[in-house]
């Protein structure tokens, strides 16, 4: 008789744990906006989250630690005249979020450290070059201030947030409504998803389709697709019948799958995260109260079942934390913030250890925040990895950068005489949006303080009465 034996991974046991309730963010009206959309987007200072909001567009951003009811009156960051449909993080600078909008338009904003007084009105700068509606954005891996947007006029635009142009404009490459857009690991490739059924692999630059493959999945409803290892695709889509799949797909041979398996005959769209460290995909289906999480390795069936997070509750959308801002001493190998219809609920996923040693194994050198290249380079073909850090002694956020942006005159295009000036912040160069920052921070301890000294006013009113009437 023939044993059957057991497949060898440190990463069979990973479990998923939602935390207590005090560490919840409480009393969120989350956006009811229908759109495919994760709703959420999350780094190692805070967490952003598309809220419902009269008369406009608005999300919230909350520092990790501000955690139970976020008041009513929290500030939002609302400048967009009609709802925002996604939201991502710059990966170079913790304090820099980009928003995406019905109103056609994108807009880049600087977060203070400190929580603002009232609404985040003002963004750094504004992107106009969609005619319709802007479902889609996600920042470049390596290129500093390299931002990608795609619209519902099958257009997707790549910008230079630091000087507010457009870069490239890739705008006959799909004939339908694009699903979704994710970046390879060093920024030379795109993969995109469309309503034509089709599933491409774009060069940005050279503005070509490298590869693409008609109906990946047999269904209509809508596929997702991202780069995994070794420059593999990784997808999720529906069957013929409406079973959901996924799919494991080689640029060297896009005609067949490596792995291609169904699951569930659910009908909620499968959105993937990808983490490079441990080779681990989790899906996470919109209106789903589950988190089921896969391992791509190089031996067949090459796409290996985990396990399943299960809990009771639906989930909105999804936010998921870079490797940089989890907890390395309890063996934390991703955390989720999923949103419910009132609020975000992080959960945490650990590989269960006995040491209380840092564990090398599991975490890698990952991608730190300082980006590879310029925007300049990039664009004029120079290709560079992620910039590792080690996650031994845990990460530390870097304190907030501002983000300049320095607008070109097209009018003038010879440089201005004189020495030339470096775009790069230093720590003295005190400019006139850092003063008033620091400006507003000292007005709102000022209104603290008043506020405090009120009160006190008033406990001594009190304590006066109750001793007068004792006597």
């Amino acid at each position: 008789m023939s044993r059957r034996v057991v497949r060898q991974s440190k990463f069979r046991h990973v479990f998923g744990q939602p935390v207590k309730a005090d560490q919840m963010y409480e009393d969120i009206r989350v956006s009811k906006v229908t759109c495919d959309s994760s709703f959420c987007a999350v780094n190692p200072k805070f967490v952003a989250i598309i809220v419902e909001s009269g008369g406009g567009g608005a999300f919230i951003v909350l520092p990790l630690a501000k955690t139970g009811r976020v008041d009513k009156n929290h500030p939002l960051v609302t400048g967009h005249t009609a709802p925002v449909l996604d939201i991502d993080w710059c990966p170079h600078n913790d304090n820099v979020i980009a928003s995406a909008s019905e109103d056609t338009t994108v807009m880049v904003w600087q977060i203070p450290d400190y929580v603002p007084v009232r609404n985040i009105t003002e963004p750094v700068v504004t992107l106009e070059g969609h005619s319709k509606r802007v479902s889609i954005i996600s920042w470049h891996p390596t290129a500093r201030n390299v931002l990608l947007s795609a619209g519902c006029d099958n257009l997707v635009i790549l910008w230079n947030v630091g000087t507010g142009e457009m870069l490239l404009a890739l705008d006959d490459m799909h004939t339908d409504l694009i699903y979704n857009v994710g970046w390879n690991r060093n920024g030379s490739l795109l993969v995109t998803t469309c309503k034509d059924k089709k599933v491409r692999v774009i060069d940005p630059r050279k503005q070509q389709v490298i590869a693409e493959k008609t109906k990946p999945h047999d269904g209509t409803r809508p596929i997702r697709a991202i780069f995994v290892a070794d420059g593999k695709i990784f997808t999720t889509g529906f069957s013929r019948m409406s079973e959901r799949q996924l799919g494991l797909w080689d640029l060297n041979n896009f005609e067949e799958p490596i792995a291609l398996q169904e699951m569930d005959t659910s009908n909620g769209v499968l959105l993937p995260f990808y983490d490079a460290d441990s080779s681990i995909v989790y899906l996470c289906g919109k209106g789903d109260s589950s988190i089921r999480y896969f391992e791509i390795t190089d031996e067949a069936p090459y796409v290996h079942y985990l396990n399943t997070y299960s809990s009771k509750e639906p989930q909105r959308g999804m936010g998921f934390m870079p490797k940089r801002g989890l907890d390395v001493s309890k063996c934390e190998i991703a955390r989720f913030f999923k949103l419910h219809e009132r609020k975000c609920e992080p959960i945490v996923m650990t590989v269960p250890r006995k040491s209380d040693l840092f564990q090398d194994d599991l975490y890698p050198d990952t991608p730190g925040p300082e980006p590879a290249l310029e925007a300049d380079e990039w664009l004029s073909g120079k290709d560079a990895e992620p910039i590792l850090i080690s996650l031994r002694d845990g990460y530390v956020p870097i304190k907030n950068r501002e983000l300049k942006v320095v607008k070109k005159n097209i009018l003038d295009s010879k440089p201005p005489p004189g020495p030339r000036r470096s775009h790069s912040t230093c720590d003295s160069d005190f400019s006139q949006p850092a003063l008033e920052e620091v400006l507003e921070e000292i007005r709102a301890l000022k209104e603290t303080v008043q506020a405090q000294e009120k009160r006190i006013c008033d406990l001594e009113n009190k304590l006066c009465q109750f001793t007068n009437g004792t006597d």
